[in-house]
């Protein structure tokens, strides 16, 4: 599928699919907010290596990602879709820090993030946000992605 440079941009910024900087912020965090932030870890990687399958054990079936400001899409075949598309595009991400909350079952990830692509046609993207990811705790304790919406900080740019 061929995207438009300026639909691509949007969709490149996507999630919090970035590469984990290491900090002393990290050092702080319980074992269970580090099993948190690895799920995060985990897609970045899978993400950056165009592995779309290990993308999507990231996220339970009807996770809903924000690819563009304010439009919520959900489904596997959707979300796979777009991945992939974003994948082309060879996004870098960088975090500038994260914090990680957990109450109960329920996980917030925050990170300020950094990427740089390229479009189709070579021009150079740079984009930048704030990654708001909720995870939840399965039965067998794993963390997966139920909301990913890399533009956390959309409606504070109204």
């Amino acid at each position: 599928m061929i995207y438009k440079t300026q639909h691509l941009l949007l969709m490149v910024a996507l999630l919090g699919i970035i590469s984990v900087t290491a900090n002393a912020q990290t050092n702080k965090m319980t074992q269970e907010q580090k099993q948190v932030l690895r799920v995060i870890t985990k897609m970045t990687k899978a993400f950056q290596n165009k592995d779309i399958d290990k993308v999507m054990t990231c996220y339970e079936p009807d996770a809903v990602v924000v690819f563009e400001p304010g439009s919520p899409v959900s489904g596997a075949n959707v979300l796979r879709k777009m991945f992939a598309g974003m994948a082309q595009a060879n996004p870098k991400f960088t975090y500038s820090g994260h914090e990680v909350f957990i109450a109960g079952d329920v996980a917030t990830h925050i990170a300020p993030w950094k990427m740089t692509a390229k479009a189709p046609d070579g021009t150079v993207i740079k984009q930048s946000g704030l990654s708001v990811a909720i995870l939840r705790k399965q039965k067998n304790g794993e963390w997966l992605m139920i909301i990913d919406d890399p533009h956390g900080q959309f409606l504070m740019n109204k």
